[in-house]
């Protein structure tokens, strides 16, 4: 699933492609990857305008004015610029097309990816948004606000960072990351944390999610820019799927295990309970 910094890089590479084009009519070719009513999709954007592409968290915003389209990439997800005619692909769903003959097509193979519109500014009301906790590497994630969070949750760090609800933008790979940059056991409680672990862990999520976002992101199975490219963050990964490879820190072996369903790769040396 692309997370924060491949979103990110979505985000700056659609914004020049997009931003001052006019949408003369939008095709939908798979109405389910529409959350509400598609024929009210299609009316209320025919006429608009791009103004703006926001991100928050793994969510892209599409401003166009009064209106807002929430899009979530999900697993597959993807967005690139063609024209009204071009052929269209088997995983290909739907197309703001423009008065200018481009158009910007959404693709997923897995169909997971989802488009909501509404009212600008309603958008932490209405959508997944309003279930996020702060991002990842903004002012309000400081370093306060991460520790009195944790002290509120027993569940497993891994499992917290992955719901998004104490900080959102991290999934499974930079959660492993971050984990063993920090040395912290993945199934440690929340609250069971040290000052100095949370301090670490609060470092180190910032740092990764900075650094991730300069290389582009991280290219595991499938992602890829609005501009066709691939992410480079993947060549500097240290724990996400190596499994049975040696920790470079202490030559252990890693091990991977499922933690609410996800896999999860650490090492038993570095990251002891």
């Amino acid at each position: 699933m692309p997370e924060m910094p491949e979103v990110e890089t979505v985000r700056r590479t659609l914004r020049p492609l997009v931003v001052g084009k006019t949408i003369d009519h939008v095709d939908i070719w798979y109405d389910k990857v529409i959350t509400g009513d598609p024929e009210t999709f299609k009316r209320e954007l025919k006429g608009k305008t791009f103004t703006a592409v926001d991100r928050y968290a793994k969510f892209l915003l599409f401003r166009l004015g009064d209106l807002t389209v929430v899009s979530h990439l999900r697993m597959e997800g993807k967005y690139h610029l063609t024209t009204w005619d071009a052929q269209v692909d088997k995983h290909e769903h739907l197309q703001f097309a423009f008065t200018d003959g481009s158009s910007l097509r959404y693709a997923d193979v897995r169909k997971f990816g989802r488009l909501q519109l509404v009212e600008t500014g309603t958008e932490f009301q209405v959508t997944g948004l309003k279930n996020l906790g702060v991002e990842a590497n903004s002012p309000e994630f400081s370093l306060d606000y991460f520790e009195k969070g944790l002290k509120k949750r027993s569940m497993n760090i891994k499992s917290l960072l992955m719901s998004q609800t104490l900080v959102a933008g991290l999934g499974n790979i930079y959660v492993d990351e971050v984990l063993w940059q920090s040395r912290i056991n993945p199934l440690t409680p929340a609250n069971e944390l040290t000052k100095d672990q949370v301090k670490c862990l609060h470092s180190a999520i910032n740092e990764t999610i900075e650094e991730a976002t300069k290389y582009g992101g991280t290219t595991v199975h499938s992602f890829l820019n609005a501009e066709g490219e691939s992410g480079h963050y993947q060549e500097k990964l240290k724990v996400y799927g190596k499994e049975g490879q040696p920790c470079p820190r202490c030559g252990e072996d890693f091990v991977k295990i499922k933690i609410s369903g996800r896999g999860t790769t650490y090492c038993l040396h570095c990251q002891k309970r």
